[in-house]
């Protein structure tokens, strides 16, 4: 155990080159606060009290203010308590009078045996019940994992209202004061095919300045309810010291609803977040005398560098699941996925004319998408739940185009969206296995939705989809999903806490299908982008990037990803066409170097030089597979502007390892005198181009600059540097 104590009140443990503090005031709070470890020196001396003329002409017995108000590494409210002061109703639950109840039991750390360390604080609370903060940090790592665990060891249930899984406090610690208009909060917003658009504002921007006496909260409250995580905003926070150069960020595990706060009320900035609370997505949860109940796990970092160093520090805490997906994942099989050919009316015959023209490429995956089951007359797509092959599109069934696709050395994919029952279907009146909210079954548009916490839903997906994919020899699984549940559903807990419960359950059916189809690769969709969180994408090979299919904001929304989710998972599209001109074709197929390639179109009307500039496309990319797998991202942009309909300007995606280094350049509209020369830095080092794809300009290396004279409007290229 180690001493936390008003004699020895900071606990210093040093997280490769992050230190995390644990520090204990004088009025017995223990906040946690973290910072570059080379930058230890510069921490400010923090003022005991305030001064200034806000304060020389109060009462006196107000004119003992504290500087800086220290926040508990712990955040809960219990149901019954007061509501938290400060004009806090309806935007925040922090500081509730349950955490003014917390006191310290023990802080202890434990090395793990391959390096690393777990740190335990223990907290009581005067209801009987005890919290522990759990930190952990494994040899290596840019990131650490923190979560809080609540026993009820009371003789009574209690009930949860708001318990987060991170409180990071003491934002900014190299300033003695606010800090004034140096710091920013980032984050990232979403939509349908616009993923990851940038969102960065200075705290005064968004009235995130401290109050004059520091008598209100201020809070930046943010998140999503309902069970499309990523529709608004990723569960991603950062906040910048400008001065310092220092990003602190927190990325949450979250295939549900939840939310992120950015929070002061005197000097100092906190970040939180994590499950959703009452007033924020209907979420309270009753913990019975002798249970636990653990949050989901948030990724943290602080980083002293930019943006891009703080983005590839927290999605570095991806990789390990990564690693534990199928063997032929290694090398980051291409994929053709038919959809935006056959647009929902597959045929055996179109399957393998599709695949024996594919033969002649290096494409290892042909996905038939929705389509391949029975659906009415005037049905259009996506008529889920009953799933009968629809005999008159596959005759022989489906065992026969899998057999003949694998005979032509490639590994065939189906599409199903599993979660859901539509109109029509023998399965959408099963409504005692569906959903209910309010005692009425949740309809969305036309569709209802399986209760995955019932197990005969398991029974009945492990005959329709499991069965399936075994029985007729399918080696790829696109999963997708096109709508939210509300905010929530009916349950043993509060409808935000069902909702959630469902969820998870949704989650072991993946984990099910993992565990017995061990080779089958596993891709997350949700109209695209909406489930690129980490547990989801914990449980899948890849995640479709965006249904930006055919649109030239591709290589943005793909290059904004790199910043989000590992590119060796982001499946990004080019949809081929035979009217392609040659500058628009290699321009697509370019964004596929930002991710994973997933080629669609009408591949069987290519012309043979469009095949051959396919080939020469897929060469390249195999070749800088090492590349996109293990090197981390800086993204460059000039003049971009707004519109990503209409884009101007230029963006370079910079990825690199120790050995090599890949380059993806897409120009748009370029003013006349910008359109002859583009110049970027490279990483550290001496470097010679030793691969090209699609580059029309002349490229030249000085010094660690990359120098492109003539890029035409509206291209794509790509580059393999390695060392000297």
């Amino acid at each position: 155990m180690i001493s936390l104590t008003l004699e020895n009140p900071v606990s210093d443990h040093l997280l490769g080159a992050t230190t995390v503090r644990y520090q204990l005031t004088p009025g017995g709070i223990v906040e946690l606060l973290a910072f570059p470890t080379s930058l230890a020196d510069r921490l400010a001396v923090l003022p005991e009290f305030e001064t200034g003329p806000h304060i020389d002409h109060l009462p006196q017995k107000w004119r003992t203010q504290t500087a800086r108000l220290p926040e508990w590494l712990v955040q809960l409210k219990l149901a019954g308590s007061p509501e938290p002061g400060g004009h806090q109703i309806g935007r925040s639950l922090r500081g509730a009078e349950d955490v003014q109840g917390l006191s310290l039991v023990a802080h202890e750390s434990a090395p793990f045996s391959n390096g690393g360390r777990e740190i335990v604080t223990t907290l009581a609370h005067g209801s009987g019940a005890t919290l522990r903060h759990v930190l952990r940090w494994h040899a290596g790592d840019a990131f650490f994992r923190v979560h809080v665990e609540f026993d009820n060891t009371s003789a009574a249930p209690l009930v949860l209202e708001y318990l987060p899984s991170f409180s990071l406090g003491g934002l900014t610690p190299f300033h003695p004061d606010e800090a004034a208009e140096l710091l920013k909060v980032h984050r990232f917003r979403s939509t349908w095919s616009a993923e990851g658009r940038h969102d960065a504002a200075l705290l005064e921007d968004i009235s995130l300045d401290r109050s004059w006496i520091g008598f209100n909260r201020r809070t930046l409250r943010f998140g999503q309810t309902g069970s499309l995580p990523v529709r608004e905003f990723f569960p991603w926070v950062g906040i910048e010291d400008t001065a310092a150069s220092v990003f602190w960020g927190a990325h949450l595990s979250a295939p549900g609803s939840w939310n992120l706060e950015v929070s002061r009320q005197k000097d100092k900035v906190i970040l939180s977040g994590g499950l959703p609370s009452r007033d924020f997505g209907d979420w309270s949860r009753t913990v019975a005398p002798g249970e636990t109940f653990a949050t989901p796990v948030a990724a943290l970092a602080c980083v002293h560098g930019d943006l891009d160093d703080l983005c590839h520090a927290l999605t570095s805490a991806q990789v390990a699941a990564v690693k534990a997906q199928p063997a032929v994942e290694r090398d980051l099989p291409m994929v053709f996925n038919e959809w935006c050919s056959s647009w929902g009316e597959p045929t055996h015959d179109y399957v393998i004319a599709t695949a024996r023209r594919l033969a002649a490429t290096r494409t290892r995956v042909l996905v038939i998408d929705d389509g391949w089951a029975e659906k009415p007359a005037g049905q259009d797509i996506q008529f889920n739940g009953d799933w009968v092959v629809d005999r008159k599109k596959f005759p022989q069934g489906l065992r026969a185009t899998t057999d003949a696709v694998r005979a032509l050395g490639i590994i065939p994919g189906i599409w199903f969206e599993m979660e859901a029952a539509t109109k029509g279907t023998k399965a959408y009146e099963l409504t005692d296995h569906h959903l209910r909210f309010r005692g009425r079954t949740v309809q969305v548009g036309n569709r209802h939705f399986w209760d995955f916490r019932d197990e005969w839903t398991h029974a009945y997906l492990a005959e329709k989809l499991l069965a399936r994919l075994r029985d007729d020899g399918f080696g790829y699984l696109k999963i997708d999903y096109n709508e939210s549940l509300p905010v929530g559903v009916d349950g043993e807990h509060s409808s935000g806490a069902a909702l959630l419960d469902h969820l998870f359950g949704v989650q072991r059916f993946l984990a099910r299908l993992r565990r017995e189809l061990p080779e089958l690769i596993i891709e997350n969709c949700s109209s695209g982008g909406h489930r690129l969180e980490p547990s989801f994408m914990a449980l899948c090979a890849q995640g479709s990037f965006s249904d930006a299919h055919e649109t030239l904001s591709i290589p943005i929304v793909a290059a904004n990803l790199h910043r989000l989710i590992l590119p060796r998972q982001s499946q990004i599209w080019a949809v081929l066409h035979a009217d392609d001109t040659p500058r628009y074709f290699r321009y697509k197929l370019a964004a596929t170097f930002l991710g994973r390639m997933c080629l669609s179109g009408e591949v069987s009307e290519l012309s043979d030089a469009q095949l051959a500039d396919l080939v020469a496309a897929q060469d390249f990319y195999t070749a800088a597979v090492p590349v996109i797998r293990d090197g981390q991202s800086r993204l460059v942009r000039h003049a971009l502007g707004k519109s990503w309909n209409k884009p101007h300007g230029w963006q370079a995606v910079v990825r690199h390892t120790s050995e090599a280094v890949l380059v993806v350049v897409h120009a748009f509209a370029l003013p006349a005198d910008e359109s002859a020369k583009i110049t970027f830095e490279l990483p550290a080092g001496s470097w010679k181009v030793t691969r090209t794809y699609a580059l029309e300009a002349a490229a030249e290396v000085k010094g660690s600059t990359l120098v492109l004279q003539g890029h035409p409007p509206f291209s794509g290229a790509a580059m393999l540097l390695v060392g000297l």
